[in-house]
């Protein structure tokens, strides 16, 4: 049995995107061709979405703020968008004032995926990179595969190969709301490090891992991202999970007093991109018509740690010829009962 597929809207160029619905325990997702995207999760009981997204193909290119994509070839933030690579000097397309973001802006998180393989509960795409495509080195292929696993985890994992030394670091964008409610600031967050990256007014990281003990990126105890940080919340912060890639570990906990659903988060990956959703004001409305304005979803992005490139004490994002790519993220969701 194969996961349904049925068309979505049609790009610029005449590119067909499609849509791919799949089913495992609880859960029941949507992904779209377009950046491999998670366009709904919907956990059985509960009525609202999951996750943030958009109902129609246009919106999701002229108003998504990375919402469900895969985000890469190398995701979070390059400075100057500058890579060494012996004695080659790589510049990244510039796309995030003077730094580089989520692969540029034509990244993976806005191009088109082939849809390889369905199954009921599953799917896997797959993507194309030409040498040079947003400065990378190359040609790289990326695959994304999505599983359905009961009770209610969505199982995320991403392999790459590369036919020159280049930078791969995916990651799975997606803005999550556990409550339907308007915003997620009564979410209450835990994250399992005790170290962060603190960040320049660029959110490029100023070095060394720094503490998170009697600051307020503290989260080894439950807090509210609202009591944490306020009306005014800011964080999109890099958690120091462990110093390298390796088994499946505790990344993070969210729970809605709300709904009484929880996310745990568990990765292969050394850093969680923690993000509150702050800077959201989008003018069209989303799923089931909701509007997304600042908080209206949160993401976990397990990952390399951002500037990776340029920091020599942080675990590299680059791979050589011959190697191959795996990482593995796991959000699995619970409810009361």
């Amino acid at each position: 049995m194969t996961g349904a597929i049925e068309p979505f809207g049609t790009l610029p160029d005449g590119t067909e995107v499609v849509r791919v619905a799949i089913t495992g325990g609880d859960l029941t997702a949507h992904f779209i061709s377009y950046g491999a995207v998670l366009q709904d999760l919907r956990l059985a009981g509960h009525d609202a979405p999951l996750v943030l997204g958009f109902d129609t193909l246009a919106d999701y290119l002229a108003h998504s703020k990375h919402f469900g994509a895969t985000a890469g070839p190398c995701a979070n933030r390059t400075a100057r968008g500058h890579v060494a690579f012996g004695d080659t000097d790589v510049i990244l397309d510039i796309n995030d004032g003077r730094n580089h973001l989520h692969g540029g802006h034509a990244g993976t998180g806005h191009l088109n995926w082939t849809v390889e393989e369905t199954a009921a509960d599953r799917v896997t795409f797959s993507l194309a990179i030409a040498d040079g495509h947003m400065g990378y080195p190359g040609p790289m292929r990326l695959f994304a595969h999505f599983r359905l696993v009961a009770p209610a985890t969505l199982e995320v994992v991403y392999e790459a190969d590369t036919e020159a030394p280049t930078l791969v670091n995916l990651a799975h964008h997606s803005y999550f709301n556990l409550s339907g409610e308007p915003d997620i600031l009564a979410h209450e967050l835990t994250i399992h490090a005790d170290t962060y990256l603190p960040v320049d007014d660029e959110k490029i990281p100023l070095g060394a891992p720094a503490p998170v003990a009697d600051t307020e990126f503290d989260f080894r105890t439950a807090r509210t991202f609202g009591a944490a940080h306020g009306a005014d919340a800011r964080l999109d912060h890099n958690f120091c999970l462990a110093d390298a890639r390796g088994p499946m570990r505790p990344a993070a906990r969210v729970f809605s007093p709300a709904s009484g659903i929880a996310l745990e988060v568990t990765t292969t990956e050394p850093g969680l991109q923690a993000y509150d959703g702050y800077q959201l004001k989008v003018p069209v409305p989303g799923l089931e018509g909701k509007r997304m304005g600042p908080h209206a979803g949160f993401a976990m992005e397990a990952q390399i740690w951002p500037d990776s490139a340029n920091q020599p004490g942080y675990a590299q994002a680059r791979l050589a010829p011959g190697e191959r790519l795996r990482q593995t993220t796991h959000y699995a969701f619970s409810k009361p009962g």
